[in-house]
């Protein structure tokens, strides 16, 4: 992880990313219960979210009947990652533990630019500053065609307003994140979400091993 002007945390930092309906909650939970089962220090939260504030937050932003615009929404998803960058992520990695984050800064990158249409430009140093400069040292990135993610979704939850949206922002969302990944390949890593939930618990688990090693067993978080 990379964190402004500040020296690297002792704790790990992991982001599990990807259209909706790719998986990427249910591999981020199978892959905390093995870490734990390690007597690895683990904490496992969620975007937006992870704090009373993201909370509401979320309700807004997903669950809201009403529409808003892309430039609302963008604030108000960066306004929940300030909260819980500074209140949940920060101190866990400082104590030395494995964070497992459902999305991070790149969802915003992928949902907000690529999806939305903001300039990249503008939104990028928002995002960082959000995030007070902090990046994964690994983003799981499950992929998927947008038309499965969808319909994934519809079999398991009633739509929320990101799911409603036209097929046609999922696949630039789903193009999106394959652009950053591109652009980063040192700190993604691209799983096929077509596979068997199986196959993708070992090839992860697999990926985030080496993470794993420098962080010592402890107290749970």
């Amino acid at each position: 992880m990379r964190l402004s002007s500040q020296a690297p945390f002792p704790g790990r930092f992991i982001t599990f990313e990807g259209i909706d309906g790719s998986g990427k909650s249910t591999q981020l939970a199978a892959l905390a219960r093995v870490l734990i089962a390690r007597g690895l220090p683990v904490l496992t939260t969620r975007e937006p979210g992870g704090t009373p504030v993201g909370d509401a937050i979320r309700s807004v932003v997903l669950e809201g009947a009403f529409g808003m615009s892309a430039r609302a929404e963008l604030l108000l998803y960066l306004a929940s990652r300030a909260e819980h960058v500074d209140r949940v992520i920060l101190p866990a990695l400082e104590h030395g533990s494995l964070v497992l984050c459902d999305r991070f800064s790149e969802a915003t990158l992928a949902y907000q630019s690529y999806g939305r249409g903001l300039p990249m430009e503008e939104i990028a140093p928002l995002v960082a500053f959000g995030a007070r400069g902090l990046e994964p040292d690994l983003v799981v990135l499950l992929d998927l065609p947008a038309e499965d993610g969808l319909a994934r979704v519809r079999e398991r939850r009633a739509a929320n307003r990101l799911d409603r949206e036209a097929l046609a922002f999922h696949q630039r969302v789903r193009e999106g994140y394959l652009a950053l990944a591109s652009q980063a390949p040192r700190r993604y890593r691209i799983f096929d979400a077509g596979l068997s939930v199986g196959t993708l618990q070992r090839a992860i688990l697999e990926t985030v091993e080496p993470l794993c090693a420098g962080v010592a067993s402890g107290s749970r978080t």
